[in-house]
C-alpha cells in the first residue's frame, strides 16, 4: 500500500498506518528540555520575544512566572496577524509587554501523554508545538520536526 493509500482526507495518517513499535513513546521521549525551550517573563518585550524566536530557532515563546508557572504563548503566527491588525506604529508595539499579545489558555500537553495522542492535537488545531507542563507549571515543549523524527525512526 503506497503512503497516499494510508492517509485519510486531508493526508492525516489513518488508523492502519499507526505502528505498534512507537505506539510506546510518549510525549517526555521526545519533548524539549525546560533549559532548551523559548521561555521569558510576561514583562519581557514583544522585541525580545522575536529574538528568543530567532535564537532558539523557533515559532514559540513561552511566558512563564518567576515560579515556573504558564502564563500563555506567543507564536511567530501570532506576531504576523497582530502586525495586520494593530493599529499602532511598529516601534509602539514591539515595545509592548509580550502578556499582552500572548495567548494565555494555550493548548498544552503533560509529559506523560502519548506521543501519539499528541501529535493527533497537533495535527487537529494546526500547530507546530505544545508546552509540556505539569500542574500548570513548565517542564518543556513538544516541537513536530523532533516527534515526527522519532516516530519515522521507531518505524524502522
Amino acid at each position: 500500500m503506497t503512503p497516499e493509500e494510508n492517509c485519510g482526507q486531508n493526508g492525516e495518517m489513518t488508523m492502519s498506518t499507526r505502528n505498534s513499535h512507537y505506539s510506546d513513546l510518549i510525549v517526555a521521549d521526545v519533548m524539549l528540555p525546560l533549559e532548551k525551550t523559548p521561555k521569558t517573563s510576561g514583562r519581557t518585550l514583544l522585541k525580545e520575544a522575536l529574538e528568543l524566536m530567532d535564537k532558539h530557532q523557533l515559532g514559540i515563546v513561552c511566558i512563564s512566572d518567576a515560579d515556573g508557572a504558564l502564563e500563555g504563548i506567543i507564536t511567530d503566527g501570532d506576531i504576523r496577524r497582530m502586525l495586520s491588525t494593530v493599529q499602532k506604529p511598529l516601534a509602539a508595539l514591539m515595545s509592548d509587554d509580550v502578556i499582552v499579545h500572548a495567548i494565555k489558555s494555550p493548548t498544552t500537553v503533560t509529559a506523560s501523554a502519548s506521543l501519539q495522542d499528541a501529535i493527533d492535537i497537533m495535527g487537529k488545531k494546526r500547530i507546530w508545538d505544545l508546552p509540556v507542563v505539569d500542574q500548570g507549571k513548565l517542564h518543556g515543549l513538544l516541537h513536530l520536526h523532533p516527534a515526527i523524527n522519532a516516530i519515522i525512526g521507531a518505524s524502522k
